[in-house]
């Protein structure tokens, strides 16, 4: 490991925020930069970088000092935006089904409002079906619009324990709205 990480790795593994601080600044634009050619998108990046970070915080114990910082932090970085762009592909095929699936002609027809009602009336059902945190972690996400992050923070839970949750909720409302 070069030496002023190093020294910054067993600042921040001594729980010195310093440590912590000197490589959040050294290497979050790179990482950011590297996860933006991934992702293609500013606000995922962001996301990457921090959780990142996050992780790094969360694993300082484990980072080992006879490899350098970078060959731990890039493989971390090129596995969230990996993970990041399969939960956006398929978010955007669910949303894509679900437009499909509740796609009507515009009418004045009885008929199509009533079904329409009926639609969303199911979806309420089988979203109220779901088990306890598993519904809050989707409402939270569904309809107040927070992030994983900010779900994890509020319930106090990992940020992978709240993607699992909206995997598990996605997959149970496909396979009952089909």
């Amino acid at each position: 490991m070069h030496d002023s990480d190093l020294k910054l790795v067993r600042l921040m593994k001594a729980d010195d925020m310093r440590g912590f601080d000197m490589l959040y600044r050294k290497y979050s634009k790179r990482i950011y930069y590297f996860a933006y050619g991934i992702l293609k998108s500013g606000m995922d990046a962001e996301e990457i970088v921090q959780d990142v970070f996050y992780k790094v915080w969360e694993k300082r114990d484990t980072i080992r000092e006879d490899t350098s910082f970078s060959s731990f932090i890039f493989p971390v970085t090129y596995n969230a935006s990996i993970s990041l762009l399969r939960k956006r592909i398929r978010e955007t095929k669910f949303y894509n089904y679900l437009k499909f699936i509740q796609h009507f002609e515009v009418q004045d027809n009885v008929n199509t409002d009533i079904e329409y009602a009926e639609l969303n009336e199911k979806a309420r059902r089988l979203i109220n079906k779901l088990p306890g945190r598993q519904k809050e972690v989707y409402l939270l996400s569904r309809e107040d619009g927070l992030t994983y992050r900010e779900i994890a923070e509020k319930l106090q839970i990992s940020v992978n324990t709240v993607e699992n949750h909206i995997v598990k909720a996605l997959h149970f409302l496909r396979e009952h709205l089909g």
